[in-house]
């Protein structure tokens, strides 16, 4: 390349813009610019932000004089072409400003901008700097807690401060503030170990001792256990799990009384970071008939289609599957990604995998901090040719710097947490995942016991291939679903509080047994609301028009929505009555009126309540595993990838509720979850019960649950769709219109929904209040576009954005915020 020539980079920054910004490349800079690197440029006033290479070109710009970059970060592009191409499809088809994408791709490490705030590195030793530079900001940080660039900037009178700290960060001596708000809580496992300080003759005289008395021989039976399995299974002949203790029938109560003998010793172990430090040399599962029939048809579909619906009842041993297909294209030299929907559900999934995978085995997620997540992005960048070529992580995976993908599996392709709300940009994890692997020519599996109705009709369509697995795996029954009939119960007053005599019978008889139990109520909080019983008054949040939940731990009502709370009040806010009634209940209630029915039962919760940290998931799920829990009350995270050994009896405790909301797609949501978490009853040992409580026990939905009959489910609710044209039979795209004036709001709704309608006619609905009309005081007005998909979906949205330009022409709509939900789900 000519040095002398005069170069122009268009940039993609971090910023809400749907534009790229042209900027020069000074002549010294011209050899060593490419596509794919960051670099500094100044923005706006005194600002200085990370910017990617997008395009090199020598066309100036025509609005506006090209300021220079400033400095080039990286020897080698961070990303590829590929996934440059990736981000600008993401932008393109969800209608999304690029810096949008750009914001949610890259970890923040690689995005240093002025504002960036940084602080000493919690492992910084002390060691001395390279520079007077440096020495000067970690001076400048031992005497203040945090700094941002700018300042340090302004301290060291240096424009390119950003180089100097991307240093410091890889020397490990500061950190962002961002990582430190992300710090990732390890993994770690309860570990047994018999106390070192005992000889062998020691643990002879010990268990005469023990095997003396009668009221310690499960003491006994478990040092022995202890003793047996530690040299064949304990990790460097020390250690052994507890959890693999307590699959011996061991009591965790003997486990504690040799703990407290100082006979034994249990320790928390941390075993996992970015990946997994197991070997991977476990012999692989031996499939069983059906799942070998499976995997030759998975195998024998992608002849012909390069996507599969693998439609496997729960319990039908899909990971076995996954496991298989996984190796095949690891010995082709391939990366293989793995999306699941929330990673922080799926700690069981990772311990199963990286048994077989080891190093190969990467974990990409959110709860890691910035250095471990650039980690894992510089190894899938490099095609590192041992380690992370496996990566297995929730719907942000996709935008990893693959180099070689083969193999793309999407677990619980159906779950709508792969749906992204919530900031733009608005994709779906599973659909962009089609889109990439595409770009690569790679195989995609689609995995759910309870398919969305969009796969299914895509194997009817023949777009995609269709596998079946109908039987669990050791040929385990499908669970009893019982139906409990509460408006019944209710006349006939035999519920104890929120809990039918069915359930309660089954719950005694499976406690009984020493099995265990989990309760569904897809309700978080005490009560959702209160009420006057003279007036009907109901307390509401003061920024939203939504009913406030009352959480009884805290003793305080809650909006869901913004976060207000309020103490309980004593008295109605609109007559003074003091008859104020707790209406409805979630699970803080469950978990409170469930303890005075069972009060020997060992109770705890699983909600966004009590999981707010992956450290907290991860302990709540080893205390179910290790059996000290009896009894196990949880939201919609008791549905995603589950398996408990133990577990015999699941009650849903109002599947009113889940068939009843005001959604098209209740029906399908409400039979996916009871199917899914129904799923968690007798998945190992024996055959499981479910108790669904109800007033509607003729429900039509509630009859396929109990029958098991997805593929009836399904063709009934596809005729329904296509009768009242929705997805998947036509496009749904939602623009969403906030402000705080709602006058002024619905004027530009009107507006803006009469010139869709010039062309779009009866394919546009609203524009209308959606169900919470107010949140953070703002108000919103929904128009829902609802189109045939046979319509050119690119000339439908080139349409929208030119109406959106005209619209913002308008002086007082300058003000309006207008997102758009590309497919909403």
């Amino acid at each position: 390349m000519d040095e002398r020539k005069t170069l122009f980079v268009d940039l993609i920054l971090p910023v809400p813009i749907r534009n790229l910004f042209t900027y020069r490349v000074p002549y010294e800079l011209n050899e060593v610019i490419s596509m794919g690197q960051r670099v500094i440029v100044p923005f706006g006033k005194n600002k200085r932000i990370t910017g990617i290479v997008a395009a090199i070109h020598e066309n100036a710009p025509s609005a506006y004089q090209a300021k220079y970059l400033e400095f080039i970060l990286d020897d080698k592009p961070i990303l590829s072409g590929h996934q440059l191409r990736f981000w600008h499809w993401i932008a393109e088809y969800y209608l999304a400003p690029i810096g949008d994408v750009m914001a949610a791709a890259l970890p923040a490490n690689f995005k240093l901008a002025s504002e960036t705030k940084v602080v000493l590195h919690p492992d910084y030793d002390g060691t001395e700097a390279t520079d007077e530079h440096e020495k000067l900001i970690l001076d400048t940080l031992a005497h203040r807690e945090q700094i941002d660039l700018k300042e340090l900037s302004e301290i060291l009178e240096v424009k390119n401060i950003q180089i100097i700290i991307k240093r410091l960060i890889e020397r490990r001596c500061v950190m962002t503030q961002e990582e430190i708000n992300q710090r990732y809580t390890p993994k770690t496992k309860t570990f047994i170990q018999i106390n070192p300080m005992h000889s062998e003759a020691d643990l002879s005289r010990i268990l005469e001792e023990l095997n003396a008395r009668t009221n310690t021989q499960g003491q006994m039976n478990a040092l022995l256990r202890v003793i047996q399995l530690l040299p064949s299974h304990g990790i460097d002949q020390k250690y052994l799990e507890k959890k693999q203790l307590l699959s011996h029938e061991i009591s965790p109560s003997s486990l504690s009384a040799l703990e407290k003998k100082g006979i034994l010793i249990q320790e928390k172990l941390r075993i996992d970071r970015v990946g997994s430090t197991h070997e991977g040399n476990s012999t692989f599962p031996i499939l069983s008939q059906d799942q070998s029939e499976a995997l030759h048809a998975i195998e024998t579909s992608w002849n012909e289609k390069d996507i599969t619906l693998l439609h496997g009842v729960t319990g039908s041993g899909k990971t076995e599957l996954y496991i298989h297909l996984i190796q095949s294209y690891l010995d082709l030299g391939k990366q293989v990604l793995l999306l699941i929907p929330e990673i922080a559900l799926t700690t069981q999934l990772i311990h199963r995998l990286e048994k077989y995978f080891g190093k190969q085995l990467g974990v990409y997620h959110s709860k890691f901090n910035q250095n471990e997540r650039v980690e894992i992005w510089n190894k899938v960048h490099a095609n590192h040719p041992d380690e992370f070529r496996v990566i297995i992580g929730a719907r942000s995976s996709v935008f990893l710097p693959f180099q070689d993908l083969g193999l793309v599996i999407v677990d619980e392709e159906h779950e709508s947490s792969y749906k992204q709300h919530d900031p733009s940009p608005r994709y779906h994890g599973r659909d962009a995942s089609i889109y990439l692997a595409r770009m690569f020519k790679a195989k995609v599996l689609l995995g759910s016991a309870t398919p969305s109705l969009e796969s299914f009709q895509n194997t009817l369509d023949e777009k995609y291939g269709y596998v079946r697995l109908d039987a669990r795996f050791g040929n385990i029954t499908m669970p009893e679903i019982l139906i409990a009939n509460t408006l019944k119960e209710t006349a006939g007053k035999s519920m104890t509080s929120h809990f039918s005599s069915l359930l309660i019978e089954q719950m005694t008889m499976a406690l009984g047994n020493k099995e265990q139990v989990i309760l569904f109520q897809n309700r978080r909080g005490y009560t959702p609301y209160w009420s006057c019983e003279i007036c009907g008054w109901i307390p509401k949040c003061d920024a939203c028009d939504v009913s406030l939940t009352y959480h009884k731990h805290v003793n305080l009502l809650k909006c869901h929505y913004c976060g207000y709370t309020s103490p309980p009040m004593g008295s109605c806010g609109a007559c003074g009555s003091h008859k104020l009634k707790m209406q409805g209940f979630g699970t803080e209630k469950i978990e409170d009126e469930l303890a005075a029915v069972f009060p020997e039962a060992k109770i705890a919760r699983m909600d966004l309540d009590t999981t707010r940290s992956k450290h907290a998931y991860s302990e709540l799920i080893s205390r179910f595993e290790d059996r000290e829990i009896d009894v196990l009350i949880g939201t919609q995270m008791l549905s995603k990838g589950l398996d408990f050994d133990h577990v015999s009896l699941v009650g849903i405790l109002d599947a009113d509720h889940l068939l009843n909301r005001p959604d098209f797609r209740a029906y399908e949501r409400g039979f996916q979850l009871m199917t899914q978490v129904a799923g968690r009853a007798g998945r190992k040992n024996k055959r499981g019960s479910v108790v669904i409580q109800t007033k509607q026990p003729d429900h039509w939905v509630l009859q396929l649950v109990t029958s098991h009959d997805t593929i009836a489910f399904i063709n009934n609710e596809l005729i329904e769709r296509k009768n009242f044209n929705y997805p998947p039979f036509t496009k749904l795209l939602v623009i969403t219109l906030k402000h705080a004036d709602e006058n002024l709001l619905s004027r530009a709704a009107l507006d803006l929904a009469m010139h869709l309608k010039n062309t779009l006619k009866e394919r546009v609905l609203g524009p209308e209040f959606p169900i919470v009309k107010r949140i953070q005081n703002q108000f919103q007005k929904e128009i829902k576009l609802k189109y045939e998909k046979t319509l050119s979906d690119k000339k439908i949205k080139e349409h929208l954005m030119a109406l959106l330009n005209q619209f913002y022409e308008t002086v007082p709509y300058k003000t309006i915020k207008v997102s758009i939900d590309v497919d909403a789900y």
